[in-house]
């Protein structure tokens, strides 16, 4: 991504330009995106409303004033209203940021101004990128928090639904770990309600990873895994591991919450297993950007805009997004943990 006008000139760039710049600037973080879990869909309210009918959350579309309402009064459903969490994020171009450095590239050669954008623009999309990895990896299993760590929903509590957690019980040699996966598995299937899917991931951590491929009933597997799938002394073969029917990855994954504390985003000892391949269970929901032209839009993933303060001293960069992601059948994600 390039961006070739000199923004000091009259006018910049337009909302529109810098978001679509933004936008298209490389993920270069997150997992759940690499595996296209979330799918992102944008709304044009700045709340959703969601409906859940044995154990299936949906999203109620939104109708004109007066409109022909939705129903959701039969026995068995109920409906709650959450409001898409604003996320802003800003940076600034000051003279100190240019001042004494060459242009870099023909194209560019008549203000290295291009080079700090593009940097700064990189910096805050990594930044959202981060915040959306850790809200979708808490809403996959059912709990949706902000950069700070706060919790905002959790879907098992507003809908009444229990979470399904497995105990590998990865400590005791004589566990049968065939038999958990097989627990894992029924589990979800189970709890597909009218879903797809083509196979199952666990995300786990380095604990449970660990005790798994050393456990008794699973080290062979593992040895045979890791000298015909890879070669061992070339490949990291830790990473993954297949074993009767999920794939086993260890995540090591840690977030700076906005408090400055970190966060892992797999706890010790636990994991997460979910299907693959669904048509309509994990979906990321965006709203309108905080702005005039924006309202009774279409969501996008990330805004962006610039601005010049009026006597040339910095140009604000301000980006913002509002998602919301919902996992819609909360008991697909399984808990993995060990107790042991």
């Amino acid at each position: 991504m390039t961006l070739i006008r000199n923004p000091f000139d009259a006018g910049g760039y337009s909302l529109a330009e810098m978001t679509q710049a933004i936008n298209i600037l490389p993920n270069l973080y997150t997992r759940l995106a690499q595996i296209g879990l979330f799918r992102f869909e944008g709304v044009s309210q700045r709340s959703v409303i969601i409906e859940q009918y044995e154990g299936v959350l949906s999203l109620l579309p939104s109708v004109p004033f007066g409109g022909p309402t939705t129903v959701g009064t039969r026995e068995g459903r109920s409906m709650r209203s959450f409001a898409l969490p604003w996320i802003p994020h800003d940076d600034v171009i000051l003279p100190a940021d240019i001042q004494g450095q060459p242009a870099l590239g023909v194209s560019d050669a008549a203000d290295p101004l291009v080079e700090v954008m593009n940097r700064k623009l990189q910096l805050m999309r990594r930044k959202h990128a981060q915040t959306r990895e850790y809200m979708e990896m808490n809403a996959l299993r059912g709990i949706v928090k902000d950069g700070a760590g706060t919790t905002l929903y959790n879907y098992f509590t507003e809908f009444g639904l229990a979470q399904i957690s497995v105990d590998f019980v990865l400590g005791t040699a004589g566990t049968n770990v065939q038999g958990k996966v097989r627990e894992v598995l029924r589990a979800i299937e189970d709890n597909l309600l009218g879903e797809t899917m083509t196979s199952v991931h666990a995300l786990v951590s380095r604990e449970f990873f660990d005790k798994l491929i050393a456990h008794p009933k699973t080290e062979e597997a593992y040895k045979f895994y890791a000298a015909t799938g890879a070669q061992p002394l070339r490949e990291d073969v830790r990473r993954n591991f297949p074993f009767a029917g999920i794939l086993f990855e260890e995540y090591a994954g840690t977030v700076t919450l906005s408090t400055k504390a970190s966060e892992r985003l797999v706890p010790a000892n636990e994991g997460i297993a979910f299907p693959l391949g669904t048509m309509d269970t994990f979906t990321t929901y965006g709203g309108p950007a905080n702005l005039l032209e924006t309202a009774n839009t279409i969501g996008l993933p990330l805004y962006a805009r610039q601005h010049l303060d009026e006597k040339g001293r910095w140009i604000d960069l301000m980006t913002e997004a509002s998602i919301l992601p919902v996992n819609k059948r909360p008991r697909l994600a399984i808990r993995l943990h060990s107790s042991n």
